[in-house]
């Protein structure tokens, strides 16, 4: 073997070494394992994640239907209160993340702890999006009273009346360091409109969360 050959060789050796070197923690193997009750969720390294959703939705629910109980008045044909229709109209998100699969959760997870509560029950989803379709409506627009009465209408025509409007929105607000860490403040509103007064009640709940960048170590190269 020539000198030029085996120089070129130990070259690549000592780089292939340097760059092994280099991504030393690096592993391309993932693992997993199932969390059970009494497991705390994970927090999300980047953006929000369950840690930051579960509490803001039952923070906000809670809240506001407890105060909604006290004004419930109506009973049903076996004495019983009967349970208020809420049409859950939708879930705007206003932060600076994506939600990704979260969207679909926060709003099943709002729809299902109204559900569970004794006093209330929501419209089924596919219901309202039919309504909202048929009337070429956002929801938005329901604030309009023209376009109310056209949805409220479609609903009747479905046999889905309801008693209340209810609107989510997620917004954000970020405070960064010097350092590069930063805050991230969530909230999570719920808007509650009374069809019978018209009266709007909102309630909300908030979660700080801090994000911060650290290095792991520094690239060596050995020769």
């Amino acid at each position: 073997m020539d000198r030029r050959r085996f120089l070129t060789g130990m070259g690549q050796l000592a780089m292939g070494g340097w760059v092994a070197q280099a991504i030393g923690c690096r592993s391309n193997k993932q693992t997993a394992h199932v969390l059970n009750e009494t497991d705390r969720d994970m927090v999300g390294s980047h953006t929000a994640g369950a840690e930051t959703w579960e509490p803001l939705i039952h923070g906000s629910v809670d809240k506001l239907l407890c105060r909604q109980m006290t004004d419930i008045k109506t009973v049903s044909h076996d004495g019983t209160p009967a349970r208020k229709r809420i049409c859950f109209v939708g879930l705007e998100n206003k932060s600076i993340e994506e939600l990704g699969d979260f969207g679909e959760q926060i709003y099943e997870k709002i729809d299902t702890s109204i559900n569970e509560s004794q006093m209330f029950e929501v419209i089924n989803r596919r219901f309202v999006e039919a309504g909202l379709r048929e009337c070429r409506l956002r929801p938005d627009e329901l604030f309009v009273p023209s376009k109310l009465r056209s949805f409220t209408g479609a609903m009747e025509k479905q046999d889905q009346p309801f008693d209340y409007l209810l609107y989510a929105k997620i917004t954000s607000g970020t405070t960064r360091s010097n350092n590069k860490d930063y805050q991230r403040d969530y909230v999570l509103t719920l808007e509650l409109v009374d069809m019978a007064s018209g009266h709007a009640d909102k309630e909300r709940a908030e979660l700080r969360k801090g994000y911060h960048k650290s290095v792991i170590g520094k690239m060596k190269h050995y020769g």
